[in-house]
């Protein structure tokens, strides 16, 4: 197991025969074309011209694919050799298709280029160690047509996504990572920052303790952060509304919540009850003045407005608690 970890059960490149750089030039066209129809399949609802690109872009891995099989059956035979990426020691690696569900568009593009530029530098070095001059031409085209003028993700992309297409799209890619994540995480922290204010600062000015303050800080940041995630989760299975995963979701909310209650619980590890109280009062500005840029960042509330929102409730919330706590 830790040979295989530290790469000492694998080839050295330098070590394969040419028969052997066809043979993993091979698998590696057919596990790209794989990747780019696993990312058009994944584009095809939201992003119909992105998904169009990588379609073409598997068409051109498959038709390399055809070129380097003629070109084995006429060098070595039929029978092909098994030999892939993760046999090679120190050869580029592909993640599992299935993380593009947590990729943006952009960043799946940027990924295709990634690889093409990799496969560019692979079909170099295996042209470099080929003897047979057929061999050697074609894994020389082949390395041309991977690094062309342009890439051919850039290509494709002129052809399928030009520039106002390529905006509409990530205009639905920031709709989708708001609804998905930023609305539910900024509900959350709201709800954890403010509503723990009462019950924190009320325990805090009724008992003068430190600890049974952070105590009742502690569970109220834990429970309203497992209650608004479950309730994030069940309310709205995103089908109809498009606001993306509920288990994402969730997670967004209780996460950010539990962050917000204990952003001022935490202080009152501080034994001493002044310096604990000052530093928990600075953090709820702290929050406050976050949330407010959230909404002005990410949901285009004015500044005035988000202000106004968000200090003035939670000025209301700490003067509850206090006025409570001093009853």
């Amino acid at each position: 197991m830790l040979a295989r970890i530290l790469g000492f059960a694998r080839r050295p490149f330098a070590s394969l025969s040419e028969q052997e750089l066809l043979a993993l030039a091979i698998s590696s066209e057919e596990d790209d074309a794989r990747i780019y129809l696993a990312y058009a399949d994944h584009l095809r609802d939201d992003y119909p011209n992105s998904a169009k690109v990588f379609e073409e872009m598997a068409a051109e891995e498959g038709e390399h694919r055809a070129r380097l099989i003629e070109r084995h059956k006429a060098r070595f035979g039929d029978r092909i050799p098994l030999i892939r990426r993760e046999h090679v020691r120190g050869f580029y690696e592909r993640k599992p298709d299935w993380l593009v569900k947590n990729q943006s568009v952009g960043k799946i593009r940027q990924t295709a280029e990634d690889m093409e530029a990799q496969a560019h530098n692979f079909y170099l070095a295996a042209a470099g160690r080929a003897s047979d001059a057929d061999t050697r031409k074609l894994l020389g085209d082949l390395a041309l047509a991977e690094k062309s003028h342009e890439s051919l993700a850039r290509r494709l992309g002129l052809e399928h996504t030009p520039e106002d297409v390529k905006a509409e799209e990530e205009q639905t890619d920031r709709r989708k990572f708001i609804l998905t994540y930023v609305q539910p995480g900024l509900a959350g922290l709201m709800d954890g920052s403010v509503s723990t204010l009462a019950p924190i600062f009320a325990t805090a000015f009724a008992t003068g303790d430190t600890w049974t303050t952070f105590l009742v800080g502690l569970s109220a940041s834990v429970g309203a952060g497992i209650s608004m995630g479950f309730t994030e989760a069940a309310h709205d299975d995103g089908v109809i509304s498009g606001r993306g995963s509920p288990v994402k979701r969730g997670l967004a909310s209780g996460i950010m919540t539990a962050i917000g209650g204990l952003g001022h619980a935490l202080p009152y590890l501080i034994p001493d009850f002044t310096v604990a109280t000052s530093v928990a009062i600075a953090v709820v500005f702290v929050e406050l003045w976050a949330i407010a840029w959230i909404q002005n960042h990410w949901m285009d509330t004015p500044w005035s407005r988000a202000i106004f929102q968000v200090v003035l409730g939670g000025a209301l919330v700490f003067a509850a608690g206090m006025l409570i706590g001093n009853a």
